[in-house]
């Protein structure tokens, strides 16, 4: 219904309400003056045609789909940097020479040179050729690192020896020479002949009698003292003995207790009343193995003990 015919309606219904309330106004109240005259109803407004629908608009043509971009071509890939040649390795340093180990001097600035055990003088017997040291801890038995080790008879001076005296400078230079079997009549089981020397002569640093000191080979007791010989018996009971020194100036009695380098006598050419050359006879006694698998207590070669002695004392390692 349009918004007109719904006024028209409206208006007659108020009227005809109005009227029916005249008609049953209270008597209590007076009636109204004469009322105005209603008004005319309006002619009901024709109803507006309802306006034609809009025709829907026309949908939008799709917009024409955008051209696909061509794709950007890839870029180059850029070529890999030349790798750098690596640098050729230093050459290595060829390794230093070892040193040549320092020759061993004695006190005086000489080196110390020895020949083999069992090595001894022409003709003058037949040697031990075993090298055994027979007591590795022994100190050398003479004071200072000076002296030399060879033979009294076969040596300048000496009664089978070459012309000259005991002072040659022969018998006071290197090297050593072992005389331990050297030809002689006293039993020696470690000998080939079944006899020898026994020991082995060392002159001292120069050729002067009573200057150059005998010292302690061990720690022991000093067990006898002989006309031209002293005895020491090491805590080990190994027996070392030693000839020719000067009785008069003697630095131990039988009984002392020594220890290993203490000084015991001055070496002499003292002989029971004869004289000898200047040396110290040292001899060492042991009991070993004397090659038949019995235990026998006798000399044993004392020349690769005083070898390998002599040279800690050069190097300093005994003092």
């Amino acid at each position: 219904m349009s918004r007109t015919v719904e006024k028209s309606l409206a208006a007659i219904i108020a009227v005809a309400g109005f009227a029916a309330g005249a008609l049953y106004w209270p008597e209590d109240n007076p009636a109204p003056s004469d009322p105005a005259p209603l008004p005319a109803p309006e002619d009901p407004v024709e109803p507006e045609e309802p306006a034609e629908p809009e025709a829907p608009a026309e949908p939008e043509a799709p917009a024409e789909p955008e051209e696909p971009t061509e794709p950007e071509a890839p870029a180059e890939p850029e070529e890999p940097a030349e790798p750098e040649e690596p640098e050729e390795p230093a050459e290595p340093e060829e390794p230093a020479e070892p040193a040549e180990p320092a020759e061993p001097t004695d006190h005086a600035g000489d080196v110390f040179t020895w020949l083999p055990a069992g090595d001894l003088v022409e003709d003058s017997g037949t040697g031990q050729t075993v090298a055994v040291n027979y007591v590795p801890d022994m100190r050398f038995p003479m004071e200072i690192a000076r002296a030399f080790a060879n033979s009294q008879v076969y040596g300048a001076g000496g009664y089978m020896g070459p012309a000259g005296g005991q002072c040659a400078d022969s018998n006071y230079s290197y090297a050593w020479r072992d005389n331990f079997c050297e030809t002689r009549g006293y039993g020696t089981p470690m000998c080939p002949a079944g006899t020898g020397h026994q020991g082995q002569d060392i002159r001292p640093a120069t050729c002067t009698d009573a200057v150059h000191w005998a010292v302690a080979a061990d720690s022991g007791t000093i067990t006898s003292i002989g006309s031209y010989s002293v005895r020491l018996m090491s805590d080990d009971g190994v027996r070392y003995t030693y000839l020719h020194l000067d009785k008069s100036a003697l630095e131990v009695e039988v009984g002392d207790t020594v220890s290993k380098g203490d000084r015991i006598g001055l070496v002499s050419n003292e002989f029971g009343g004869t004289a000898t050359t200047i040396h110290l006879h040292f001899e060492i006694r042991m009991a070993v193995d004397t090659g038949g698998g019995a235990i026998e207590n006798t000399h044993v070669p004392p020349y690769m003990a005083l070898v390998e002695s002599y040279q800690r004392l050069i190097d300093g390692t005994d003092s």
